[in-house]
């Protein structure tokens, strides 16, 4: 049976018929001190610009999308499962109500419908998304495979991604502030220590390397040899004119050719060869 993708289905694929309420009397008008914040929610940063627009156009429109939310540990008290910058933005308008759906949902769920609500958005950095997958993994001991098929990624990214959480506290500090990108972090992984990679981090800043370049240093701080490029198969039409040249002046002959220009090398092996070569070029 094929795999069913969390993302590609959105939060129905989770908390089955929660998108299905959204056209339903099923939304009820919420008081948002009484809304708690997802404690699961694995997204840290929230940018306080992003939030001032969307508090302007909820000032402007009112919140259009409802808000999923569970009951809480308190009576009358609720958490919230997706729509934590509406909520944000509604409590900085001072809104007194927003629209809300009320599901059942467990811990879990919590985890799984913030990474899902997350991911689909790209809001997520890469070490919140590895946070998350961290608390299904160690706290409701779901395997990578599990993880992957409700999130709809593949198993290695999911393995890749949790990997992150290894690294070293600066490290991590510089892949938050987008000093250096997921691609540089997942460089420095290949280092076999936290001093190795601390060290390989200053270099990157230092000399401002891009991913491709990290590599490479990686490589060297390993010990393993540059790779070689692979040459490019002789051209045909060129190998064609050195078997020309050659049966025309009896000697090997080499074009080599550069996007301007080139070169011809003709070889010979004697002085007698060369007076010969002189006298079929020069006509004497």
């Amino acid at each position: 049976m094929p795999k069913k993708s969390g993302l590609g289905k959105g939060l129905d694929a989770l908390l089955p018929g929660a998108e299905d309420q959204l056209s339903k009397s099923g939304v009820r008008q919420i008081q948002t001190d009484r809304i708690l914040p997802n404690p699961r929610q694995p997204r840290a940063n929230f940018h306080a610009d992003e939030l001032d627009e969307l508090a302007a156009s909820i000032r402007e429109h009112g919140v259009i999308q409802p808000l999923i939310i569970t009951a809480g540990d308190s009576p009358g008290s609720y958490t919230l499962i997706a729509g934590e910058r509406r909520l944000m933005a509604a409590k900085l308008i001072e809104l007194q109500d927003v629209p809300a759906i009320i599901r059942e949902a467990s811990d879990q769920d919590l985890v799984e419908l913030a990474l899902v609500e997350n991911v689909q958005r790209a809001d997520l950095g890469p070490l919140e998304t590895a946070e998350a997958y961290r608390q299904l993994t160690e706290d409701f001991g779901l395997s990578h495979e599990e993880i992957a098929d409700r999130v709809g990624k593949n198993r290695t990214t999911i393995t890749n991604t949790l990997r992150l959480m290894k690294l070293p506290e600066d490290v991590k500090e510089a892949l938050v502030s987008g000093k250096i990108s997921e691609g540089h972090a997942r460089a420095l992984l290949s280092l076999s220590s936290e001093a190795a990679q601390s060290a390989a981090l200053k270099s990157i800043l230092k000399l401002s390397l891009n991913v491709r370049q990290t590599e490479e240093l990686v490589r060297k701080l390993s010990g393993e040899k540059p790779q070689k490029p692979i040459p490019a198969p002789p051209d045909p039409e060129i190998k064609a004119l050195e078997e020309q040249l050659r049966q025309r002046l009896g000697t090997k002959v080499s074009l080599n050719q550069r996007s301007k220009g080139g070169t011809l090398t003709i070889h010979y092996y004697s002085a007698e060869e060369l007076d010969y070569l002189l006298e079929m070029i020069l006509g004497e």
